[in-house]
Parts: C-alpha cells; structure tokens; sequence
C-alpha cells in the first residue's frame, strides 16, 4: 500500500495540523481570517505563532523567515533564529504573533521601479494566512507580501491577493443577480503546467553561457533533434525517473499536488503538471516546485534548466496557466450547466473573459514579457505573440447563434433563446484540439499559453483576475438597472459576441495567414518586450488597475521600469559572457586546431604528399575565424557604446537593435565553426551532448 496518504502534506502547518494544535476558539478565529479577510487579534496571533514553532521545532527547524516575492522574478526571506537569551547563559526558543504577521527586511537592493530611493533601506512583509506556512531546509517560511513604508507593493504576492479580492467582488455582484444566496465567495483556481530540461551537471558546468544566463549562447544543430517526435511521451530515462520520483515525494511532502509526469516534444525536455490550488497558492506553489526541481536535479547530477529558450532549434519551454473560477459551493463558472439558468450564467462568464482578453490584449503580452519569452514566442512551438481566444467548434456556433438571433445549428445544439432553453452539452475533448492557441477554452477552464517557464505566474493572474473584475463590473452595472433582466442580459451576451468576437480563432496560429488576419482585425502584435511594456502604463490600464485597488500609478510605472531595466540587463549579460566565451575558448580553438593543420600541411608539404585537404580546411578556418573577429568587434562597440540613455525604454531598444542583433551574427559565424573544427579542439559540450547526455 502507498504511504503517500502518510507524509502528504507532512511538512506543512495546513488546516489538519491547525486543527489538531489550535485551541477551537483560535482555530475559528483563524479560519476567519482565511476565509473573511479579517485581521487577526493580538492575543489569537501569539497562539497561532507558538503552535506553528513548536511544531517547527518538533519537526527539527531551528529558523523562521517571512517568504517573499519581490520582482526580481525568485523568492527570498531573512532566517532568524528562535532562540532568545533567558539569563544564566541559557536560551530559550520564542516566536510571538507579532513576528508571525509582520516582518522587517531591509530591502535595500531589491528591484524598487522608483518606489524609493535606494538608502531608504526599510522595507515590509505582512503574513499571508491564507497560504500555508511550510518547513524546508530547517527554517519555517512564511507565506508573505511585501511593501515599502508607505504601502506600495515591492513584490508579487501583494498585487495578486488585492486582483483576487476585486474579482471576487464583482462576481458576487453577477451571482447575485442570478439568485445564489448560498454562495459566500468565489476562489479563482489555477493549475500551472511546468515545462524543463535535464542535462548532465557536468556538461553544464563546462558551458559559461549556461551558468550564466541559463541558455545556449553558441550551439550548432545535431544531427538528430526532435525530427522523429520520438521523445514526447517515451520512454523515462533510468536517472530521469530517479529524478521525478524524488521530485514527486519532495512536492508532495510540501503539499504540492503533482499529479503528471513525461517527457516533452525536444530532447531532454520534460513537464510536471499539479491539481488546481487557489491562485495564490498555487503560485507560492509554483515558485516552490521550481525551486525543488533544481535541487533534486542537482543531488541525481542532473542540472534542471528553466529558461524558455535553452536550445536553438528545438522547442523552448513554457508554463501552461489553467485557469477558472469557482464558488465556495464547489461550482466552476465555467462549467456549462444542465439549467437554463446555469446556461446563461456560464455564457455571461464566459463572454466577460471574450470582451477582458480583447480589450486588454497588450496586458496580456506583458504578462508574459522579458528577454527569454522573447526567444521562444512565434516559434513553430509556442503562441505567437498575437493574442487570441480559441474556443472550440461546438461552442463557436453557440456563440454565432446568439450573435446573429438564429438558431444554433451546431451539433447538438437546439436552443434559442438564451436562459429559456438548455445549452447543448459541451464536450471536453472537443475543445482542447488547438495547440498553437496562446489561450484555449478546454472545457470548464482557459489554458494561457504564452507562459514562459521561468517566470512567475503571479503576473498573468493579475491581469487576467483585474481585467475580468472590470468586464463584470460593467456588466454589473448594466444588469442591475434592468428593468427585465433576462431581457438585458439577452442583449447584453449578444452585444458583447459582437463587439469582441475579433479575438475569437480557431484556426492555426503559427500560420502566416493568420498573422495577416489578425492584422486586418486589429489585433496587436507585439513581438519583443520593448515594444510591449509602454502599453503597461497606458492611461486605461492605469485607470483600470486604480479602479480597483490591484495596483497604483506609482507601482505601475515602477513594474515598467523594472521590467526593461531587467530586459537591458540581461541582454548585456549575454553580450558579455558571448565576449568571453568567443575570445577566451572559441578562437583559440580555432587556432590551436589551424595550427595542427599547418603542421601536418608542412609535413606533407616536406614528403611531396599533397595537402589540399589541410590547405582547404585552413582556408574555410580562417575565413570563418576572421568572420567571427570582426563581428565580435563590433558587438563590443555595442555594448561599449550602451550608456548615457534619456529612459530605460530607449536603453531596451538600443540593446534589441544594436546588441541582440550583432549577437545573432556572431552565433551564426561560430556555430560554423563548430561544425568544421576538430571534435576534440571544440572548447564546450555541443548540443548533442548536452540533450542526448542523460542516461
């Protein structure tokens, strides 16, 4: 019998525990703070901190550290020890409720956007109680937002919970228009899939770019790459399901519900996907998965890579957001019902997310936007940058039939009147059959797909959670000053299908015809990060994010400086280590192989043997490795020349322009190289070392 049941959730203080600790009064007391949003009271907090550090203890902690998520894309948290001095030389292990609900880091080097300046040091972690505190490493984290003296997020967690709160608002609005008294609050559920590479530490070690920036910098295609589509789904590797096995126990130990487990379409390319979490949760979750993967990776001598663009010419990795909306009664919003009632509430539902995406494409992209999404995004592998909605046949008739006043002739389809007749069922499986769509319907949930698999999923979920909040706040309004209600609300889906409809595609988005379609309705295209984020503080978005509390002004402008500081950052890191790595490895190989081959030329030269193959061989050599120098010369000039900027958008653009483009060249020139000099001159692993290297 499985022992999981056993040690699932073992290292978590979850409600089980605080049950089983937790006078009732208290256990009630935090439960309706979890539940309500209530603060706790003093006295109730120092009960719930010292049962949560003497099950720490008892479990072998000896720290604690308030768990956050500031924008530098990773976690962090200052571990202080429990013990206090008690005289005598003796100590004693405390830890009150004010050190469980607030803390005081000092945020000094932590991405900032202009919030304050950098010797205003000081910076705030409150506890989020709705999010299980969890033991690792022998410290005691606690889920936390963090902010600035004054109250402005610094992080992701902050912005996140405030989204959640405004959705919930405005869905209980429409609930309550359709008659749910029993429903007290809705929960947005998300299930992240999360896409990675193994590859041998060992190699790993030797590539400068990978330790670096996590991505291949130089790499000729092998031979083999994934042509046959014989990895996705094959065979585990003997050392990879030593890896996920170790990975699911470590999850699950944290109460992380891994529920999938295969191989990926490119070489070396895996996916783990966990049952749905609420939304903060499931991030904190997320972020923890992560963090576990590469740890397990690296005790199996495995490097786990999580960048989204790894391997040129192979698929890149991405993070599939499933996304949904339910009440606390276990209903799902986007579950078509079997009433009319529960019809009409699903397509409400449903075109409220139509009308969010279309308006709010640009903040969509920039959910998803920085240097390595860059990479991967309008590959044959991942969504375009284009946004767009598919929806399935089935329910894209629904849709045209209410659009056009007609009868649905769709199969199954019969109604035509909304909330008079019954929706005809939607199947499943007929919903999820496009892959190249950035944002799918899959059923009873969308599936975003333009994640990349490094960065949070905080972002999206804040967009997706304000923007859907504003959709149904104005239908909200709208439907409350009806005087007939089924009547507007008629009109109101109807009208909505049409004004939005543009974003609706079932067809192939990798197709260049759709590129040309998408234009002709509108849609944007925003290929790369600079292009996108002045879109971040677009009067609208402002007023939008404002209208509903998620996010300021002021901490909007400072995502968008952070984010392209970030993009010009990265970029210049890349530039740097491709400097190195070209002047320090690629071209004295180069030589050091020319210079065999002269000898040999010489030697056969001597014997009268003719050396027209060394001889062709130099040549190609030397007008390649003299291609590469005057390239890598002018790469330096652009970063050389990458200061004194008016903004951090015109900096981004200058490194998009000016570097990336002279680093592709410089790739190019060296990746021909690597496919003429000698094996063992070859100064790194290659590509086909590192992705057929597991055993």
């Amino acid at each position: 019998m499985s022992k999981i049941p056993e040690y699932f959730g073992s290292l978590v203080f979850n409600e089980t525990v605080m049950k089983e600790r937790l006078p009732k009064d208290t256990f009630k007391a935090l439960m309706k703070t979890r539940q309500e949003g209530i603060p706790l009271d003093a006295q109730v907090a120092d009960v719930v901190a010292n049962a949560m550090k003497n099950w720490a203890i008892e479990k072998g902690a000896t720290h604690f550290t308030h768990w956050f998520q500031p924008m530098t894309g990773i976690t962090a948290g200052k571990h202080d020890c429990f013990i206090s001095p008690a005289g005598a030389g003796k100590v004693i292990m405390e830890f009150s409720g004010k050190e469980l609900i607030q803390g005081e880091p000092d945020a000094s080097s932590f991405p900032n956007g202009g919030i304050r300046a950098t010797f205003e040091a000081r910076g705030y972690t409150a506890w989020d109680p709705t999010s299980d505190a969890f033991l690792k490493d022998g410290s005691l984290y606690i889920p936390t937002a963090f902010c600035s003296y004054g109250g402005e997020a610094l992080d992701k967690k902050a912005p996140l919970l405030r989204s959640m709160s405004a959705l919930n608002k405005q869905a209980m609005r429409i609930l309550r228009l359709f008659g749910n008294p029993e429903v007290a609050s809705t929960t947005v559920t998300v299930g992240p899939e999360q896409e990675y590479f193994l590859v041998p530490e060992k190699l790993f070690r030797k590539r400068e770019d990978l330790v670096y920036t996590g991505r291949t910098l130089f790499g000729a295609k092998p031979p083999k790459g994934q042509e046959l589509e014989d990895h996705y789904f094959g065979e585990l590797k003997a050392s990879v399901i030593d890896f996920m096995k170790e990975m699911d126990e470590e999850l699950w130990k944290l109460g992380i519900l891994s529920k999938t487990k295969h191989n990926e379409v490119a070489p070396a390319q895996h996916e783990m996907a966990p049952i749905f979490a609420p939304c903060n949760v499931s991030t904190d979750q997320n972020q923890l998965t992560m963090e576990v993967m590469k740890k397990v990776a690296a005790r199996h001598g495995l490097t786990c890579l999580l960048h989204e663009k790894p391997f040129a010419r192979v698929n890149g990795s991405g993070k599939h957001n499933n996304y949904s909306i339910s009440t606390n009664t276990g209903v799902n919003l986007l579950e078509p019902g079997d009433s009319p009632k529960e019809n009409a509430q699903f397509l409400l539902f449903l075109v409220a997310i139509i009308k969010a995406v279309d308006e709010h494409q640009d903040l969509m992209r920039i959910a998803v936007a920085d240097a390595g999404n860059d990479h991967r995004l309008g590959g044959h592998e991942a969504p375009p940058a284009i946004v767009s909605i598919f929806v399935g046949e089935e329910l894209e008739s629904v849709l045209d039939a209410i659009e056009q006043g007609t009868e649905c002739t769709g199969k199954g389809c019969t109604f035509m009147k909304i909330g008079v007749d019954v929706l005809p069922p939607i199947r499943k499986d007929s919903t999820d059959r496009n892959r190249t769509s950035p944002m799918a319907f899959t059923g009873n949930k969308f599936e975003f797909r333009m994640q990349g698999s490094s960065s949070s999923i905080a972002c999206v979920n804040i967009m997706l959670n304000t923007m859907i909040a504003d959709a149904l706040c104005g239908f909200a309004d709208e439907l409350e000053k009806a005087e007939n209600f089924h009547e507007a609300l008629n009109e109101l889906i109807r009208r909505t299908i049409k004004e939005h409809g543009r974003i609706v595609f079932n067809g192939n988005n990798y197709s260049e015809e759709w590129v040309q379609e998408a234009k002709r309705r509108g849609l944007l295209n925003l290929k790369t990060t600079p292009e996108v984020l002045p879109y971040y503080v677009r009067k609208e978005n402002v007023e939008m994010f404002e209208k509903h509390g998620v996010l300021s002004e002021t901490e909007l402008r400072s995502r968008y400086e952070i984010i392209l500081e970030q993009y010009s950052k990265q970029v210049r890191i890349e530039a740097l280590t491709m400097l190195e790595m070209i002047r320090k490895d690629i071209l004295p190989a180069v030589s050091s192989y020319t210079g065999d081959l002269s000898v040999q030329a010489i030697h056969k030269q001597k014997l009268k043997i003719s050396c027209d193959l060394e001889c062709e061989q130099i040549k190609k050599l030397t007008e390649l490795s003299e291609k590469l120098y005057a390239v890598t010369q002018e790469l330096q000039n652009s970063v050389d020349n990458a200061e004194s900027f008016a903004n951090v958008l015109v900096e981004a653009e200058y490194y998009r322009d000016e570097v990336l483009s002279r680093m592709v060249a410089a790739r190019t020139a060296a990746d021909q190289l690597e496919l003429v000099v000698g094996r063992k001159y070859w100064p790194f692993p290659t590509y086909g070392e590192l992705l057929y290297g597991v055993k």
